[in-house]
């Protein structure tokens, strides 16, 4: 089996996409024991705090019969100035599958080149890959397939809006992004999607007649120094009641959490019928599951 790496959407194709989709729906429903990672190992490298990435990669190992392995900066030398193409050459050698949350999107492809195993991208300045995959199953499994529908992301232009770019190429939706001047996407991935997505000033144009309304924090993780700034200039974009109301009667409302109620999110939206945020965090576990299936078998 040729080596396989996620670093972004784009390793993907269109019909992987799809399959990895329903594949994790089934992991999610099937009742009996299945360990195809039996005495697999994971190494996962963290460089910065985690959650949802890190409990449900390491719980879908050890329900995948397979177990994880921990490392922060901390404790290994790649926090004490190991070159980074080092430490892939090691720990791939020891390990069955690498993920790595890290500050630089830079790291991971670097990490992939040097590596003898495959490597996933849990998060970084640039993606979030592993988080569209849950938010995609999620959506499927509320309302069917994607293609065709529209997708409001309110916010910032970070990371998760530009997986959201990508995956609204591979899986045919269009994508309207309302953020603040100063505050878009990488120019180059905007023309890369084309006709695929389209930028607003206005969220209220953004999320007119939307069928997924998407946001994440004003500052993700690298820059709360600048959460008064970001505080002011993303004021009109919270996502409340009025907002989710110019929206299709039945659209879903996802955030990738945590969640700062009353900033980019009002709590009755969160906590209200548009919401599957929590559907949407538990598949993290199951996407994840169907990824390292795909990766590894």
């Amino acid at each position: 089996m040729p080596l396989r790496h996620l670093i972004t959407l784009d390793d993907l194709t269109s019909a992987e996409f799809r399959h990895l989709i329903g594949r994790a729906t089934q992991l999610k429903t099937l009742a009996t024991p299945y360990e195809p990672l039996k005495n697999k190992v994971m190494g996962m490298v963290f460089e910065k705090s985690s959650t949802r990435t890190r409990i449900s990669f390491e719980a879908g190992m050890a329900q995948f019969g397979g177990s994880a392995i921990f490392l922060s900066p901390r404790d290994t030398q790649l926090g004490r100035g190991e070159p980074v193409e080092d430490s892939a050459r090691v720990i791939s050698r020891m390990v069955d599958v690498i993920m790595l949350r890290t500050h630089k999107h830079e790291t991971v492809e670097t990490f992939a080149a040097y590596s003898r195993v495959p490597v996933i991208n849990g998060l970084t300045d640039r993606f979030h890959p592993c988080q569209l995959l849950a938010d995609m199953q999620t959506y499927f499994e509320h309302r069917g397939d994607i293609a065709g529908k529209t997708v409001a992301w309110i916010g910032d232009g970070n990371n998760m809006c530009q997986s959201y770019m990508q995956a609204a190429r591979l899986l045919d939706f269009q994508l309207r992004i309302a953020c603040p001047d100063g505050f878009d996407p990488e120019r180059e991935l905007i023309q890369a999607a084309g006709d695929r997505v389209v930028i607003s000033r206005d969220p209220r144009v953004a999320a007119c007649g939307a069928d997924l309304v998407v946001t994440d924090v004003w500052a993700s993780m690298g820059h709360e120094d600048e959460q008064t700034v970001r505080r002011e200039a993303f004021r009109e974009f919270r996502v409340d009641a009025a907002l989710m109301a110019e929206a299709a009667p039945a659209a879903l409302f996802m955030h990738c959490l945590p969640a700062h109620r009353e900033e980019e999110v009002s709590a009755d939206v969160l906590e209200g019928p548009h919401s599957v945020v929590w559907d949407e965090a538990e598949n993290r576990l199951h996407a994840q599951k169907a990824l390292l299936e795909f990766l590894l078998c």
